[in-house]
């Protein structure tokens, strides 16, 4: 599971904030726009790394594209987190018992 382009887009931290705006409300670029302190061509851009790591999705309403965020792309990086929280727990398992052998 390569989940490599939704940590490499999410590792910015103005994605991560527009992500978070998207995840409270879909949003179009000029409505992101408004609520951040860069050009609306940076949030374009910034969307479209989000967009091509699978995080967002964009649906068409008229003139305007709205941004939404798209399950699949979390559903993939969570899977991947379980994935380290697993080994955690198999190491904690695995030391826990070498303390209670004789």
């Amino acid at each position: 599971m390569d989940v490599g382009p939704q940590l490499a887009a999410l590792a910015d931290p103005t994605r991560r904030s527009i992500y978070d705006l998207i995840r409270r409300n879909p949003s179009s670029v000029r409505e992101l726009t408004d609520q951040l302190p860069i050009s609306q061509p940076a949030v374009s851009q910034h969307l479209r790394v989000l967009d091509d790591a699978g995080l967002v999705s964009v649906t068409p309403q008229g003139t305007r594209r709205i941004y939404t965020t798209d399950p699949g792309g979390v559903a993939a990086l969570r899977a991947w987190i379980d994935t380290l929280w697993d080994d955690v727990l198999d190491t904690y398992t695995q030391a826990a018992r070498k303390e209670h052998q004789p």
